[in-house]
Formats: C-alpha cells, structure tokens, sequence
C-alpha cells in the first residue's frame, strides 16, 4: 500500500475454511443459491465475525489445470468482495463445469448474481466489471 489509500485486502489462513466438517455442516444446515457457473452455500455467522471461503472443484469441470484455475478465480473474486458482504458468513464456492474457459469478470458476474439474489450483500455493492 504505497500511497496509503486504499487497505490491503487478503486472504489468509483464517479467511479460508478447510476442515470437511465445516463444509458439510453448510451443505447440511447452511442456505444455497446458484447463478451462472456457481452454487453458494452459506451460514451466517454472530456480528463481529471474519467471513470465511471454501472453494469446490469437482473432476467434472476439467483436468488438474482447469480445476486449479477455477479454485484461483473463485477466491480471488471472494478476495476482492469479502468486505462487500452485509453480515459476516461462512461461504462455500462450488464450481460447476461451466466455469472452464470463463475469464475473471464473468465469475464475478455470476458470483454476484448468486448473492444478490440471496440478499446478502449491502446495498450498492457492483462488480468491478470484465478485467
């Protein structure tokens, strides 16, 4: 952050979900959307909480370098939006096999859809459109 205006957004080892539990209790008990290339699985968590991503890739979207590329797109959109969120949650990225050959502003497109759809993100939030 050179110049001092704008913070640093990352995503570190706290802002990831990793254990299988945690993303079977949000497939179990948390709430689904999906729009264009991905499905949304979340649980809201108490105010005050860090939102958190895990990212799904099944062998259908493609072989290991498609897969790879797909998990880098969908957290890097989380990444850039994880501020943007109404209240905190625990979020669950599922790619579908339409991800593949998908440039970044088109993940973000339709990662918007899903959770505008849902509600879950504070008012006047857009994407920052194709890169």
């Amino acid at each position: 952050m050179p110049d001092g205006s704008a913070p640093r957004r990352l995503l570190g080892r706290s802002a990831r979900l990793k254990q299988g539990r945690d993303f079977l209790r949000l497939k179990q008990q948390g709430r689904r959307a999906a729009h264009g290339c991905l499905i949304a699985n979340w649980q809201e968590l108490p105010p005050g909480a860090t939102a958190r991503v895990g990212v799904v890739v099944s062998r259908k979207v493609g072989n290991a370098v498609e897969r790879s590329r797909a998990r880098r797109l969908l957290r890097e959109t989380f990444r850039l939006h994880q501020n943007d969120f109404a209240r905190p949650l625990n979020l669950v990225l599922v790619a579908r096999p339409s991800i593949a050959g998908k440039k970044c502003g088109e993940v973000e497109q339709d990662f918007f859809g899903a959770l505008r759809r849902a509600g879950l993100l504070k008012e006047g939030v857009e994407p920052a459109g194709e890169r």
